[in-house]
C-alpha cells in the first residue's frame, strides 16, 4: 500500500508514529507524504487542547477529500477520549491507544476488503491497561535524533487535564530493554537519543522495587556512552539532591532540563492541582544550575486558568523573571470535558486569555534574549541536523538552535564559536 500518516501531538506521538513508520516499511509499504494520494491514511490525533481536537477533524477531511475510497484510519488520544466525535466523520476504523501493530493488521485487512459500512471502533479501557507496549525505537534514515519511549500513562490527575484518561496509568519500559535499545541506536548512527514519556519522572513506579529515573538515566548513558542523551519533560519532584549529584556525572546526558511548570502563582497552581508550590520548583532549579554549568532550563505555561486574577498573573510574570528561563511554551487554558477545571468558576474570556498568552511571550522572548547573549564569543559543540543553501543548523547539547555555513554537515558534531544572534537561536562559525 502507499500509506500517509499525520500527527498531531507530543514527542510520545511521534515516537509511536515512528515505530508505525519503521513497520509498514518493514512490511513492504511505501509512505506518502500525507498531501500525496494514498491507499491509506492515519490521523495519530491529539486532545491536550480544543485546537488539537479541531486539527484533527480537519485532517480526516483533508484526507477523505484527497481520496474518496482510501482506508482512512484514526487512532491517539482523541480517538481514545471521543470516539462518537469521529464516528460521523467518513472515517473506516478508531483505534484507541492500545496494541499499534494490530492497529497495521486492520488497515490492512481493510485495504483488501474494502471500506466498511460503519467505522471500525476498537478503544479498550485505557484506565485497565497496565502492560507497556515496546514499538521499536528511532526514525527513519536520514534522522539524527532517535526517540526512545520508556514511559507511558500519567496518575497525576491535575484539574485542567485529560491525558490521564487518554493514556492511562503509568507503565515503564525496564531498564535492561532501554539499555538494548540505546545500544541498537548507537549502531546505527544516531547521535543523540531523547528519552521521552508521557510523564518520565514517574518512571519506574509500578515496579514497587525502588526504582526511579535516575537509575534509568545511568543505565542509559553508560550503555551508550557515545550518544548525547537528552530527557523529556520532567516534574519538580524529579530535581533531589541525589538526581543532581548522580546526573552531574554522567558526561553524555545533556544539560537541558524541560521542567514543567504551569503557573508561578501558588493559588492558581492549588487550583490545577499541581503537586508542588512556588517554592519547591524554585529549589528544584537552584539544584541544576548549581550541579550543571549553565544548563537549559525551559518550561511549559498555561495562562488564563479559571479563576486567574490578574494579580495571579503579575505573580507568575515575576516568577518567570526570578527563574530565568531559556525557553518556555506558552499556551492558553482550553476547556476539556470531563476534567475538573472545565466546571470551575471563573472561566476567561477567549480575549482575556490571548492577551495574557503575547505577554507571557513578550516575557519569554526578554528572557531568551538574555540568555542567547551570554552564549556569544563562546565555542560550543553542535549536531548539525538540516542544511539549505550552505547553512546548516542544529542543537547544542543545552539546546540551542545554531546556524552556521558549511557543507555536508549532517548528522555531524562540530565545535562552533558563536558569533550573534538570530531571529531563532544562535549563528557562529565552525572552528577547527
Amino acid at each position: 500500500m502507499r500509506v500517509a500518516i499525520y500527527t498531531l501531538g507530543c514527542k510520545v506521538n511521534q515516537y509511536e508514529t515512528q515505530a508505525l513508520e519503521t513497520e509498514l516499511l518493514r512490511r513492504g509499504h511505501t509512505l506518502l507524504p500525507f498531501e500525496g494520494e494514498a491507499d491509506a491514511y492515519l490521523i495519530n490525533t491529539c486532545t491536550v487542547t480544543a485546537v488539537s481536537d479541531k486539527k484533527s477533524r480537519q485532517m480526516i477531511r483533508q484526507a477523505r477529500k484527497r481520496a474518496p475510497g482510501a482506508v482512512v484510519a484514526v487512532c491517539g488520544c482523541y480517538a481514545q477520549t471521543n470516539p462518537q466525535a469521529l464516528e460521523n466523520l467518513n472515517v473506516d476504523l478508531i483505534w484507541g491507544n492500545k496494541d499499534r501493530i494490530a492497529l497495521l493488521d486492520q488497515i490492512e485487512a481493510l485495504a483488501i476488503q474494502g471500506r466498511p459500512q460503519r467505522p471500525a471502533v476498537q478503544v479498550d479501557n485505557i484506565l485497565r491497561c497496565h502492560e507497556f507496549e515496546h514499538l521499536p525505537a528511532g526514525g527513519l534514515e536520514g534522522r539524527t535524533r532517535a526517540m526512545l519511549k520508556v514511559e507511558d500513562g500519567c496518575t497525576n490527575f491535575c484539574s485542567y487535564c485529560i491525558i490521564p484518561y487518554a493514556r492511562g496509568p503509568v507503565r515503564s519500559l525496564p531498564r535492561e530493554e532501554a539499555a538494548a535499545e540505546a545500544v541498537r541506536l548507537a549502531q546505527a548512527g544516531y547521535q543523540e537519543l531523547v528519552i521521552t514519556g508521557i510523564e518520565i519522572s514517574s518512571w519506574g513506579t509500578e515496579f514497587r522495587d525502588g526504582s526511579a529515573l535516575i537509575d534509568l538515566i545511568e543505565t542509559v548513558c553508560h550503555a551508550a556512552p557515545a550518544l548525547r542523551v537528552r530527557l523529556g519533560s520532567l516534574e519538580p519532584r524529579t530535581i533531589t539532591e541525589e538526581f543532581c549529584r548522580r546526573a552531574s556525572t554522567l558526561p553524555n546526558l545533556c544539560p537541558h532540563f524541560h521542567l514543567s511548570l504551569q503557573s508561578g502563582c501558588d493559588a492558581t497552581l492549588a487550583r490545577m492541582r499541581r503537586k508542588y508550590d512556588t517554592n519547591r520548583y524554585y529549589e528544584s532549579v537552584v539544584s541544576l544550575r548549581d550541579a550543571f554549568d549553565r544548563p537549559g532550563i525551559t518550561t511549559d505555561l498555561i495562562v488564563g486558568f479559571p479563576g486567574e486574577t490578574e494579580d495571579e498573573f503579575a505573580q507568575t510574570l515575576e516568577f518567570l523573571a526570578r527563574c530565568r528561563f531559556s525557553g518556555l511554551h506558552i499556551f492558553p487554558y482550553s476547556r476539556r470535558t470531563g476534567t475538573p477545571a472545565a466546571n470551575l468558576e471563573g472561566q476567561l474570556s477567549h480575549r482575556e486569555k490571548e492577551n495574557r498568552v503575547h505577554r507571557a511571550a513578550a516575557a519569554a522572548k526578554a528572557l531568551e534574549h538574555v540568555w542567547l547573549s551570554g552564549w556569544v564569543g563562546e565555542t560550543l559543540p553542535v549536531l548539525f541536523e538540516t542544511g539549505q543553501d550552505g547553512i546548516w543548523q542544529g542543537h547544542t547539547s543545552n539546546y540551542i538552535l545554531v546556524s552556521a555555513p558549511g557543507e555536508g554537515l549532517h548528522n555531524q558534531i562540530h565545535p562552533v564559536h558563536i558569533t550573534g544572534l538570530a531571529a531563532d537561536g544562535l549563528t557562529g562559525r565552525l572552528q577547527g
